[in-house]
C-alpha cells in the first residue's frame, strides 16, 4: 500500500494532492452551501482557457490564466438574478460551456491539440516538481489564513445564501459595499485556489476535490466544524487512494484520483440512505 512513496515522482504528487485537497475541501463547504456547484467548472475552464491563450500568443504563462481566473471571479462574484424564474447557475453554465468551447478551438491550433486538451481536463500530477509546490503552498496558506482569520465573515455569507435569506447577510454586513467586498473576496479567494490547482491537476480533478468531499460531509454531519474535517479526511483518503490505483494498476492520475472520490461518495450515499431510512423506520 506504501509502495509508491519510494518514488520521488509519487510524493511530490501526494504532497500537492494534499494541498489542494484540503483547501479545496473547505472551501467546497461555501460553494455547495451557496448553490453555485458550478462554479469551481466554470472558474476552472476559464482559467484553462488562459493557459490555451497563453499558448496561442506564445507569452504570459503565467500571468494570462490568473488574470483571466481572478477576472470571471470579478463577472461572478457581482452578477444579481432578480428574476426569480432564473438560477445563477444557469448564468454559470453557460459561462462554463462558452469557455470550454474557447479553450478547445485554441487548442486545436496547437501541435499536440488531443494530448493537450486531456491535460487541460485531467492535468499531469505525476509530473509535478517541489518549486510548484512551493508556490502552491505559499498561495494555498495565504488563502487558508484569510479564511481562518475572518471565518466568521464568510460563514455568515454562506448561511445568508444557504437559508435564502439575504437580510442575514445585510444585518451582517451593515456598511455599505461590505457584503459585495466580501463575496467578491471569496470569489477572489476560489479563483486564486484553482487557477494554481488547475494547472497540476486539471479541472476535473478539482472540481471532484471542491465539491465530492464537501457534498459527502456534509451527508454525514451537521455541525460546521465537523463538516470541514470530514471533507479533509475524505479528500486526503481519496488522494491516497487514487494514487495507489494509478501506481498498481498503470491508471492515469487524475482519472483514479476522480473514481476514487466517486467511489467513496457512493459508499457514503448508500450509508446516507440506510441511516434515513432507518430514522424513518424509528
Amino acid at each position: 500500500m506504501f509502495d509508491l512513496f519510494q518514488l520521488d515522482f509519487m510524493v511530490l504528487a501526494f504532497i500537492v494532492s494534499i494541498i489542494i485537497g484540503i483547501l479545496l475541501s473547505y472551501l467546497g463547504v461555501h460553494v455547495v452551501g451557496r448553490g453555485i456547484v458550478f462554479v469551481d467548472l466554470a472558474l476552472g475552464q476559464i482559467s484553462s482557457l488562459g493557459v490555451a491563450y497563453s499558448d496561442y500568443v506564445g507569452y504570459g504563462k503565467t500571468i494570462i490564466p490568473i488574470v483571466f481566473a481572478l477576472s470571471g471571479a470579478l463577472l461572478m462574484s457581482f452578477i444579481k438574478i432578480r428574476d426569480k424564474r432564473l438560477k445563477l447557475e444557469a448564468f454559470i453554465g453557460i459561462i462554463y460551456a462558452f469557455a470550454s468551447a474557447a479553450t478547445v478551438m485554441l487548442i486545436s491550433k496547437t501541435p499536440h491539440g488531443d494530448s493537450d486538451i486531456q491535460e487541460v481536463l485531467f492535468g499531469n500530477i505525476l509530473s509535478i516538481d517541489w518549486e510548484q509546490i512551493k508556490t502552491i503552498g505559499f498561495i494555498f496558506a495565504a488563502i487558508a489564513i484569510l479564511h481562518l482569520v475572518y471565518y466568521k465573515k464568510f460563514y455568515l455569507l454562506t448561511a445568508s445564501f444557504e437559508n435564502q435569506n439575504p437580510d442575514l447577510a445585510q444585518n451582517a454586513f451593515s456598511k455599505k459595499g461590505e457584503l459585495s467586498f466580501w463575496n467578491f473576496l471569496f470569489y477572489l479567494s476560489i479563483g486564486l485556489a484553482i487557477v494554481f490547482a488547475v494547472r497540476v491537476s486539471g479541472v476535473i480533478p478539482v472540481f471532484s476535490f471542491l465539491i465530492i468531499p464537501a457534498v459527502g460531509a456534509l451527508m454525514l454531519s451537521g455541525n460546521n466544524f465537523k463538516v470541514v474535517i470530514i471533507a479533509i479526511i475524505i479528500s486526503i483518503v481519496g488522494a491516497f487512494a487514487g494514487l495507489n490505483v494509478s501506481y498498481k494498476y498503470d491508471f492515469p492520475a487524475g482519472s483514479s484520483l476522480v473514481a476514487v472520490l466517486g467511489i467513496i461518495f457512493l459508499l457514503i450515499s448508500i450509508f446516507y440512505i440506510i441511516k434515513i431510512r432507518m430514522k424513518r423506520v424509528d
